[in-house]
């Protein structure tokens, strides 16, 4: 008989989280009925000790803010994205090491890709923020071949998040948050990677922007999931956008993971209905 098998997300907050129910969602439709997935508020101080204290039970952590950046300098082995982009969503118990993933990369690329962006199709993004999920987002942009993005920032651009950019070829402009909603006129692409609430100022200001944009209308993803729609998502429907609710980016990031975890093909149909559900947006 396999023994129990835990895995958990962490970060600070995190009741809120929706990645137990896509979690568990996947280990019902495995067949995995000895696999457990919790919730652990940690700040970024006390993950080292946390993991440090996991036995050979635990396959797997889903990181969430603000522990990022902390997961990724303390695993023993990292892959290419989760250097590149300096920051680890995911942490796979392999034995005694842990393994460092960033599968927000491939949750954004695929949100936006199912939401029609095409690969290669050019255009320009604009992106909110500049911390964590914001270099995870520039590395969706240049997997899907878009290399002229603008940064919104509330205060500066991280040095990191610049370097990134450069590093990876893309055309980063800086502009401040108050000059967002002006820049979306523009963008084929845009996505918030700013906290819930931060980017209530910019959905307030583009009230007074024309639903005419000049343009095909672009698509936004908004990461938060937290009480969709999200005031930024409701003031891109009205002016055009197509939008992107943050839990098709949540779905495909843990389908991800839990194949990281599991070693098994993630069962994503199962997913996207558990995750739905969770936020009452009907089946497609």
């Amino acid at each position: 008989m396999l023994s129990r098998q835990r895995a958990a997300v962490v970060g600070s907050p995190v009741a809120h989280s929706l990645s137990p129910v896509l979690h568990r969602a996947a280990y019902v439709a495995l067949g995995l009925s000895q696999w457990t997935f919790e919730l652990h508020r940690l700040e970024p101080e006390e993950l080292p000790a946390f993991v440090a204290g996991l036995n050979e039970q635990w396959r797997g952590l889903s990181v969430t803010m603000p522990l990022k950046e902390a997961a990724l300098a303390l695993a023993d082995d990292a892959s290419e994205v989760a250097r590149q982009t300096g920051a680890a969503n995911t942490l796979v118990h392999d034995g005694d090491r842990w393994q460092a993933h960033n599968t927000d990369v491939a949750g954004i690329c695929s949100a936006l890709v199912d939401a029609g962006v095409r690969r290669a199709a050019g255009g320009s993004a604009l992106v909110l923020g500049s911390g964590a999920t914001a270099r995870s987002a520039l590395a969706a942009l240049k997997e899907l071949r878009i290399t002229d993005v603008t940064l919104a920032v509330r205060d500066r651009a991280r040095d990191q998040t610049l370097r990134q950019a450069a590093d990876m070829g893309i055309t980063a402009t800086v502009i401040s948050l108050a000059d967002a909603p002006a820049a979306t006129v523009s963008a084929a692409v845009v996505v918030s990677t700013l906290p819930a609430g931060a980017a209530d100022p910019v959905a307030a200001a583009m009230k007074d922007l024309s639903d005419d944009r000049g343009c095909p209308p672009g698509v936004l993803l908004d990461v938060v999931y937290a009480g969709w729609p999200t005031p930024l998502g409701l003031a891109a429907q009205r002016v055009g956008f197509r939008v992107v609710p943050g839990i098709e980016m949540l779905i495909h990031q843990g389908a991800e993971q839990v194949r990281l975890m599991t070693g098994l093909p993630a069962p994503l149909a199962a997913m996207q209905t558990a995750g739905r559900a969770a936020q009452g947006i009907p089946a497609s």
